[in-house]
């Protein structure tokens, strides 16, 4: 292999012959060098099709970058390239003309392969990297389905090393990338154990408090008292301690019955109080395997929120035993108590780096307020730099963006920091080239996490890993559920690969690929996975910004898409009415589309005829009619039949407007008015019918503006609060 800037391994060498064949499922352990065997797979593929393509797919910008770097140092091949989300499409498109080796995150892909801008079928070979996530709707599973569907000479490579524990999820990710052989490494192959350095594997087991066993205790009795009510009303029977799984499972039942129309007040009673059960055993979860800071700060959101409370809240803060066990987490934080994992943390950390000052060290944690409070007590410890490692979102502490967290693998690479803090974000893929200890500050039920979080150490050198058990909590049940499901995982890929022995996999139906009709989709509907529905029924779609639609169908018809559960928030922070006026004022013929099962009346706690109210509007006042479907595929199959119908052999792009028509004044003095607090289209209408002007309206007096028809006095008080009230940053 001249193309290669490496020399492979033997056992590299014999399941890359496979992944020349066949397409191939790889299951090995991390640091053996999956990423090495697609190299070689399709070098050889480039070298076998000239003219082709190879493209190796990969969920994350820190993994795609990752990726990039090896195959430049592996291969001799020049034209690279990395696609990311910031590289715009059409400079994407550019780059795809130019390249002979794609590395990409699965989204980029995705929007290219719907907006028309990448064509698949010169891909000789498609890797997928992290295969297990090629399962339901993520990205992966769509990319490959469009793929078999036009490669001129297919090979589908998936790369993990879990595929998942049970048969059903194997099949499923062997189905989704048409994978006609499994090649399975473990420790045990003789092949392989020459390259493994062995980690020892240590579970050390704590006492939980006798102060965290009676806040514990008065949460348990707090589910007991739910769990006993739940089961009186007859509508469900839930275990004396369910599961997370088991509660949800039990509350969708439940949502789907009340979306049958079944007006049953025990339902929706047994539904709070399955939502007060998750609350409950989130907190439980804290307080046995994190401790009392993570504990207080969750049900401070619950005690101390100014946000509008659900029931199932309110019931909680009356409860008395969930209430002495706020107090009680109170009193402790107070006091600065930790979790003893906490204490028993800095002693393991204490002695690695007496024994050993180069350490570097990966502590896996799964809460990210857990991790943000690690971070600043290890940093405490002499010659301890460390650093937390989490995800982009902000919903809950702090959050890192994609350069940041490259930056911050770099460093520890480097060794600026020498002990990682991460949340799940970093089990997946990541090449750290050493890490001498792996700590997993709690067990987890999963096998593929399990074996993720273990694989960061002894890829190059032999290491440690430690896992902290809190006794007779769920951290043990957690530990042994892991340990049983790898085991299964091994046996089911056994059974999967004889079976792909005796009879080649399958392919599944190839869909349709002539475009009957195209339309213009708002691009903030690309995640929504709806695009793809209307890809895969034969829709060319062009992806645009659209200032007024979510879908644009012909010069005359423009659609608003909304969720049930999105219309009644938009119903109560009043988007709704701007969105209409936008259909309205831009097109012959507005629709609405309100999408899904859920009962719009017991969505958020508004009156059934403030709802029934706002139909009544939408259709008489604003002309715009209202079509109901099930689910986003049934969304994209009334969306086709609309486009066939209008949409004649002469519809032209160029006759479709884009831009947004300009407002008159009257319609943005209407605006304006509107977004008083309690004013709608009407009431807009009568103050500038009765004041004149905007001016007018703002210097009018309380006494005379609460006499104006439709405002009252609660309504005028609240918008001279909005005039009067100082703005505050």
């Amino acid at each position: 292999m001249d193309n290669l800037n490496f020399k492979p391994r033997d056992y590299q060498k014999t399941i890359s012959e496979s992944c020349f064949k066949k397409n191939t499922l790889v299951v090995l352990p991390t640091g053996l060098g999956k990423t090495k065997i697609a190299i070689m797979t399709l070098s050889k593929r480039l070298r076998d099709y000239p003219n082709s393509k190879a493209l190796f797919l990969t969920p994350t910008k820190p993994l795609a970058n990752q990726i990039f770097n090896e195959i430049k140092e592996s291969t001799f091949e020049k034209e690279i390239s990395l696609f990311t989300g910031k590289i715009p499409p059409s400079k994407r498109k550019d780059l795809w003309g130019n390249s002979r080796v794609i590395i990409s995150t699965p989204q980029c892909i995705e929007n290219d392969l719907i907006n028309n801008n990448l064509d698949l079928k010169e891909v000789s070979t498609l890797v997928i990297d992290e295969a297990h996530r090629a399962v339901q709707e993520y990205s992966y599973t769509w990319i490959a389905k469009q793929y078999r569907k036009t490669s001129n000479f297919e090979r589908l490579i998936g790369l993990t090393a879990s595929p998942g524990s049970d048969l059903k999820k194997i099949l499923e990710v062997c189905k989704n990338l048409n994978s006609g052989e499994i090649e399975i490494r473990t420790e045990e192959n003789e092949d392989v154990k020459k390259y493994i350095y062995k980690s020892e594997i240590k579970k050390i087991m704590i006492e939980l408090p006798d102060n965290f066993k009676k806040i514990r205790e008065n949460l348990l009795k707090s589910l007991d008292t739910k769990i006993e009510k739940l089961n009186k009303l007859g509508t469900v029977r839930v275990s004396k301690k369910p599961s997370k799984t088991e509660i949800l499972r039990t509350q969708a039942n439940l949502q789907g019955e009340i979306a049958k129309g079944i007006k049953d007040y025990n339902l929706f009673s047994s539904i709070s109080l399955l939502a007060e059960c998750l609350k409950i055993g989130h907190s439980i979860d804290l307080i046995e395997t994190q401790g009392i800071s993570s504990l207080f700060i969750y049900l401070n959101t619950i005690f101390k929120s100014p946000k509008i409370k659900t029931k199932a809240i309110k019931n909680l803060i009356v409860d008395p035993y969930f209430k002495a066990a706020y107090y009680l987490t109170e009193n402790l934080e107070k006091l600065g108590e930790k979790h003893p994992k906490q204490k028993k943390l800095d002693e393991i950390i204490k002695e690695q780096i007496a024994k050993n000052p180069d350490i570097k060290i990966m502590i896996f944690n799964n809460y990210r307020n857990s991790v943000n409070e690690l971070e600043k007590e290890l940093n405490k410890i002499k010659n301890i730099n460390s650093k937390f490692f989490v995800g982009q979102s902000m919903k809950s502490g702090r959050g890192l963006k994609q350069k940041e967290q490259i930056k911050i693998l770099e460093d520890f690479k480097n060794s600026i920091y020498n002990c990682l803090i991460s949340t799940s974000i970093g089990e997946e893929g990541l090449d750290l080239p050493r890490v001498d200890l792996v700590i997993f500050y709690e067990p987890i039920p999963s096998a593929i996490r399990s074996i993720q979080r273990r694989g960061r150490t002894s890829r190059h050198n032999s290491g440690k890993v430690i896992i902290l058990v809190t006794k007779n909590t769920r951290d043990e049940s957690n530990f042994w559920s892991a340990q049983n499901k790898e085991k299964r995982m091994y046996v089911a890929l056994d059974k999967v690969k004889s079976e792909l022995k005796k009879k080649n996999h399958p392919k599944l139906n190839e869909f349709i690929n002539k475009k009957d009709s195209f339309m213009y989709v708002d691009s903030r509907e690309c995640n929504s996975g709806i695009t793809k529905k209307l890809h895969d029924l034969g829709i060319e779609i062009k992806l645009k910004p659209l200032p007024f639609a979510d879908f644009i169908i012909s010069e005359k018809i423009g659609v608003e898409r909304k969720s049930t559960r999105d219309f009644v928030d938009s119903l109560i922070d009043k988007r709704i009415f701007t969105q209409l006026r936008n259909l309205r004022e831009n097109f012959e013929k507005p629709l609405m589309i309100i999408e899904g099962i859920e009962d719009i009346y017991s969505i958020r706690n508004i009156h059934p005829n403030a709802i029934r109210g706002m139909l009544s509007t939408i259709t008489i006042s604003y002309g715009v009619p209202l079509l109901y479907t099930k689910n986003q595929k049934d969304t994209a199959e009334l969306l086709k039949i609309i486009s066939l119908r209008e949409q004649k052999p002469n519809f032209k792009e160029a006759g479709v407007r884009l831009e947004r028509k300009p407002l008159t004044t009257k319609d943005q003095q209407k605006f304006i008015i509107e977004s008083f607090p309690g004013i709608g289209p009407s009431s807009s209408k009568r103050l500038l019918k009765k004041l004149k002007t905007i001016k007018n309206i703002l210097d009018c007096p309380l006494e005379t503006l609460k006499e104006i028809e439709g405002i009252g006095l609660k309504r005028a008080e609240e918008i001279k609060r909005i005039l009067n009230e100082k703005y505050e940053d």
